[in-house]
């Protein structure tokens, strides 16, 4: 039987496809990349010569004080922020001008800053797992290179709240997003099957 649907259920809305330094990547159900598959991507830096960003909902079953060596005991998770430079540690935040050297993103989101200032602060209990998020890895991309992922549909492009920025840790957030963004076609993809063949 054929039947006419009202969209395209592959494409992207070309207003959903503008990056920008704070927006978030959202990848489509059918990306079977590993490390980006349902993924959400905050965009920590973009311009002519690409962009660097950390991926949201890929959390690893460690606090930092594991991974780094004389790093303050505390129980801020970690997450897997892309797969380039898996060996390097980043971490994006809240506390604003009580961390030197912080890069601002946008709104209360910040990112890097002086990273002794930051042990003090973990030290001192005012940076603490609702204002600190630690990434192993980034994501970037070359000039060019995000924009033809774009042009083929692998992302949609959104701006989400900072709240949710720092609090987005798991797989279910990657489907609360796209429900959220109020558009039919991506509430179908929230809902679409990982292995639609085993359905």
């Amino acid at each position: 039987m054929n039947m006419n649907v009202p969209f395209d259920f592959f494409s992207v809305e070309k207003k959903d496809t503008i990056p920008g330094k704070g927006k978030v990547l959202i990848s489509e159900p059918f990306l079977a990349d590993a490390y980006f598959k349902r993924s959400i991507v905050l965009l920590a830096e973009y311009n002519n010569e690409g962009a660097l960003g950390f991926v949201l909902n890929k959390p690893v079953n460690l606090t930092v004080d594991k991974l780094v060596k004389d790093f303050p005991k505390n129980d801020i998770s970690v997450s897997l922020g892309g797969p380039v430079s898996t060996n390097t540690l980043h971490y994006i935040h809240t506390l604003g001008d009580m961390l030197p050297e912080s890069k601002h993103i946008f709104s209360n989101i910040y990112w890097g800053g002086n990273f002794e200032s930051l042990k003090k602060l973990i030290e001192q209990g005012f940076a603490t797992s609702n204002t600190v998020r630690f990434f192993v890895g980034y994501s970037g991309w070359n000039a060019g290179q995000l924009e033809r992922e774009l042009s083929e549909n692998s992302w949609v492009i959104a701006r989400i709240n900072s709240n949710r920025i720092m609090t987005a840790h798991n797989q279910g957030t990657w489907k609360n997003v796209l429900r959220d963004m109020g558009k039919k076609k991506y509430r179908l993809w929230a809902d679409f099957p990982e292995n639609p063949g085993l359905n």
